[in-house]
């Protein structure tokens, strides 16, 4: 069995709960926010479990495939998925708690298999801050785009 680890980073949003889950979980608008990375609904609505998405985070045709199932989801608080690819495995987490009318943290969870045995937890040294900071970078974009909501 591979290792897993868990990373997980969050932010505070000056909007409300319900406008950030929307665009957060408004999957055709990920590259708005998200680093480099361009998502879809491939089966199902995109708004319930058994629905189904695919990722690709990169530029042109280099990078890297992201297949997902939603397993959970609770508007406008939480989504869950399960990482179905080759190169990412395990389950990740989308969560809004609102701290006020016009404020919530949202987070971002990942639970991640290590691929390559002890290529993976050597890799995953160096891999982890670099995923952290480009987590982090994503979700401060997301909080800003719900909190400057276009006309």
């Amino acid at each position: 069995m591979n290792p897993i680890r868990h990373l997980a980073v969050s932010v505070v949003a000056a909007a409300p709960a319900e406008r950030v889950f929307e665009l957060m979980t408004d999957w055709p608008r990920h590259r708005d926010w998200m680093f480099l990375t361009d998502a879809e609904v491939v089966h199902g609505d995109g708004h319930g479990p058994g629905s189904h998405l695919a990722a690709f985070t990169g530029l042109g045709g280099l990078g890297f495939l992201d297949t997902m199932e939603i397993t959970h989801w609770d508007p406008p608080h939480e989504v869950r998925v399960r990482h179905l690819g080759r190169v990412v495995r395990g389950h990740g987490a989308f969560r809004v708690v609102p701290e006020g009318p016009e404020r919530c943290r949202i987070t971002w969870e990942e639970r991640l298999e290590l691929p390559l045995g002890v290529l993976g937890e050597i890799g995953w040294v160096f891999a982890r801050p670099v995923a952290v900071a480009l987590l982090t970078w994503s979700l401060n974009r997301l909080a800003h785009l719900a909190a400057h909501p276009c006309p």
